[in-house]
């Protein structure tokens, strides 16, 4: 057998062969943490846990002082590719750092295929057991070190989560299980979501336009991150189908969802089935015209990426 046979071709992402290797065709980069000169924006890596695998990147403002809102990130890549410390994350967590004057708390949860979901679930639930770990009475004197940060500048009344694409997908869930199992120490005030990654059997929206072979990569690629997954219309995926949509842990969602993306219609859709769902919260839906999937990290500048920031910066700094 040739090595070069493949098993499952998700290009521009990700190809899997035959021989079980993987190659990642982006999102493979990373750099360290720093000081970014133009902000002064600071960051560290911490490591949570050995095995398995999880640690975050905290970032704090220049202007660092008294207590400040707490936002958890959990980076895109279906999934499967990109991390914590990838240029484009660490760009992006620096300038909504600086422009929200909040702590950060991006998560490095363990990747698909070698590590199927739900591990970035299960993942992302120990990092935040870990954040609020600072505020719940549970630390031992010295475990908190290296974590400062957390202890000294972030409100833990005044906590956040948000994530792109899958991540937007997995903040989502961190906010479900917040509410259904709590998270001692800390209090969740929202949830962003930037062009979830949630999908479903039945073709909704611009979908229904899409090409086929679209429809069946989405359905495709959910298999192959999670391939114990009953399919498209996992609750995991498909929000419409969870019995637990209402018990939503925080007051206030705000999803964003990008014109020219095929994945617009369910955010769109996610906002609706949320109001009807028995929760009593607030959300918010905003769409970007003539913008792609997740086109603010290509640029940040752009004027609907400057915008979008500008109402996640106020989300985040509500009282």
């Amino acid at each position: 057998m040739s090595n070069e046979e493949l098993c499952y071709d998700f290009s521009p992402m990700i190809k899997a062969y035959k021989d079980g290797r993987i190659e990642r065709l982006l999102g493979t980069a990373t750099v360290p943490p720093s000081t970014q000169p133009e902000t002064g924006v600071q960051s560290k890596d911490v490591v949570i846990s050995q095995q398995p695998a999880i640690s975050v990147r905290l970032y704090i403002p220049k202007s660092a002082a008294t207590k400040l809102p707490l936002l958890v990130y959990f980076h895109g890549g279906g999934f499967c590719i990109e991390s914590a410390s990838s240029p484009t994350y660490h760009d992006y967590l620096n300038s909504l750092v600086s422009e929200a004057n909040v702590v950060a708390v991006s998560v490095e949860y363990r990747l698909a295929p070698e590590h199927p979901v739900p591990a970035a679930y299960d993942d992302s639930w120990a990092a935040l057991k870990w954040v609020a770990s600072h505020f719940d009475g549970t630390r031992k004197g010295g475990e908190k070190e290296d974590e400062d940060w957390i202890t000294s500048y972030a409100d833990s009344q005044r906590v956040f989560f948000a994530g792109d694409s899958a991540g937007a997908n997995i903040a989502h869930r961190m906010g479900l299980k917040v509410g259904s199992d709590g998270l001692v120490g800390v209090k969740l005030i929202g949830v962003v979501l930037v062009h979830p990654y949630f999908w479903g059997s039945e073709s909704i929206g611009v979908e229904l336009n899409a090409p086929a072979a679209m429809r069946e990569f989405m359905a495709a690629m959910w298999r192959f991150v999670n391939p114990l997954s009953s399919g498209s219309d996992d609750p995991l995926m498909n929000p419409e189908k969870d019995p637990k949509l209402g018990k939503l842990g925080c007051g206030k969602v705000v999803v964003f969802v990008a014109e020219k993306d095929v994945l617009k219609d369910r955010g769109w859709y996610y906002g609706e089935v949320l109001r009807k769902s028995g929760w009593n919260g607030v959300v918010e839906v905003m769409e970007a015209k003539g913008e792609e999937h997740c086109f603010h990290l290509d640029d940040l500048t752009c004027e609907n990426a400057v915008a979008m920031q500008k109402k996640i910066v106020s989300f985040l700094n509500q009282v």
